[in-house]
């Protein structure tokens, strides 16, 4: 629930509702370990605030010790940010003053990277040799909304958002959902191409790089909703309209704010592989009249969105498990088959591996080698006994085939024989 601060008026003097529901939760993948800060939400009669931030992980990986045991730069950074950031907005955001957005950017750029280089510099962290793009000291993103009511009797409102990063700002109108800001991505696209590819965080708060605060401003009719929430929220759906589904389906079947919030929570903690934080506030109608305003649009959403595309995702994960399965019944048939086919293929391969073989079927080149050999011993046989009582005189030496000797003259001679 929100938190009031910004003071408050009898009912007679306000003919049309402020903040009337608001509820925020923090999904820690981790027990005690989430990189995403609790979100601020506070409200008034004429005032509202609410904000994520999302350390980030990857960036400020680097662990500290710290006075409440060892903590990530990322653990560290979404809690400074947003210690300094409810601060810094209580102190600006006041009723009868417009909020001068501009200012207010570059008054949080300045006192929250003050805040971080101050706690950089208390954890005495030695300096990294490392030299990377992507890594940071103490990084967070941030998502703000401050609002403003125009005039105190009507149902005009300023909304003033200021981001760094990816977490994101809305507002859910009675006939759809809007992003109220951009995402600082390297990379960047719409919010279905971010969905898709994992583009790096171009510009988020942290203690040693350069970072900018953006601001826009959007005039807002009550009644609406509005929402911040870091990006492990919508970041595993797939669409931004599964998002909108996500976060008002639940309200046309629940009859408490609580019931809302656990159904979002279920929701998202069975598709997320992050932590994940959100801020709802609604503005202009209770929780009665909200449920009567968004049922024709979660009718739509189901009907003309998600339907269709859960519709067509269920054929491909069908599609591809019956791929699947044949891809398996191709292996296994190829195996056997190539177990029947193998023992006459490779019959030349193992010649050992089959002792009692029939010798008919011996290779032909062993019959070969078997009459060489039987043809040299019956010429060993049939070869005169040499004279050894001959007078001395040229000797002459034979062999299968081929004869060198000498003549009488001394002579060498070639007899080539023929068969």
């Amino acid at each position: 629930m929100t938190e009031s601060f910004f003071g408050s008026r009898s009912g007679a003097e306000v003919s049309a509702p402020g903040p009337t529901v608001s509820f925020g939760f923090n999904l820690g993948k981790i027990p005690d370990q989430g990189e995403d800060s609790d979100p601020i939400l506070r409200d008034g009669p004429d005032l509202g605030l609410l904000a994520v931030f999302d350390g980030m992980g990857g960036a400020g990986g680097t662990v500290y010790d710290t006075d409440d045991g060892s903590r990530s730069g990322a653990y560290l950074a979404s809690r400074i940010a947003r210690d300094v950031v409810e601060q810094r907005m209580m102190q600006l955001l006041v009723p009868d003053w417009n909020l001068n957005g501009e200012a207010a950017a570059e008054d949080l750029r300045r006192t929250v990277q003050e805040a971080l280089q101050e706690r950089l510099t208390e954890l005495k962290a030695p300096k990294s040799g490392l030299r990377s793009r992507l890594l940071r000291a103490l990084p967070t993103t941030m998502a703000v909304i401050a609002l403003q009511r125009t005039h105190r009797s009507g149902s005009q409102w300023l909304a003033h958002v200021f981001w760094a990063g990816d977490s994101r700002a809305y507002v859910f109108e009675p006939d759809g959902a809007r992003q109220l800001m951009s995402d600082d991505l390297r990379d960047p696209g719409d919010a279905l191409a971010n969905l898709r590819r994992d583009s790096v965080v171009s510009n988020a708060m942290s203690a040693d790089t350069e970072f900018h605060v953006n601001y826009r401003r959007v005039k807002l009719e009550a009644p609406f909703l509005l929402v911040c929430a870091t990006d492990g929220c919508f970041g595993y759906l797939p669409t931004p309209m599964h998002f909108e589904q996500l976060v008002l389906a639940p309200l046309t079947t629940t009859h408490t704010v609580t019931g809302w919030s656990a159904t979002i929570q279920q929701e998202i903690s069975a598709v997320t592989g992050d932590d994940a934080a959100m801020a709802v506030m609604a503005v202009g109608a209770d929780l009665d009249e909200l449920r009567t305003l968004y049922a024709p649009r979660v009718a739509q959403l189901h009907e003309q969105f998600t339907t269709p595309i859960d519709a067509l995702a269920r054929d491909i994960q069908h599609a591809e498990d019956q791929l699947a399965l044949l891809r398996q019944r191709q292996l296994d048939q190829t195996q056997q088959l190539w177990d029947s086919y193998q023992p006459g293929y490779e019959q030349y391969l193992h010649p050992n591996l089959e002792p009692d073989a029939d010798p008919s079927t011996q290779p032909e080149d062993a019959d070969l080698r078997h009459g060489d050999q039987s043809a040299a011993d019956h010429a060993d046989d049939s070869a005169p006994e040499p004279d050894r009582h001959a007078a001395s005189g040229p000797e002459e030496t034979t062999s299968e085939g081929i004869g060198y000797g000498e003549t009488t003259d001394g002579e060498s001679t070639q007899d080539e024989v023929t068969s």
